[in-house]
């Protein structure tokens, strides 16, 4: 999904935990984090994860900032924010 977008992410590890973060190619990233060799140091010991959630922005400064304030959700508001998405795709 390299779009020349950014993306604001939240994927659901093996644990049952969240991750979020960003980057410009979705695909690529997610697995990535799968892949353990340039994932994140949170999922490496949470493989494997999936995608539950994303957002696209326009510029990286967008993106991430949206990502620390989704990093500061408390897990609920986490798992509304996903539900919340589902919701939408569903409708359309």
């Amino acid at each position: 999904m390299k779009t020349g977008k950014n993306y604001v992410y939240i994927v659901k590890c093996s644990d049952g935990s969240y991750y979020t973060g960003w980057t410009t190619d979705l695909d690529k990233r997610v697995k990535e984090h799968n892949a353990g060799v340039r994932g994140a140091k949170y999922t490496r010991g949470r493989r494997p994860v999936t995608l539950v959630y994303y957002e696209e922005y326009e510029t990286s400064n967008e993106a991430q900032s949206r990502e620390w304030h989704i990093k500061r959700l408390k897990r609920k508001e986490k798992e509304q924010l996903i539900m919340s998405k589902k919701s939408d795709m569903e409708r359309k």
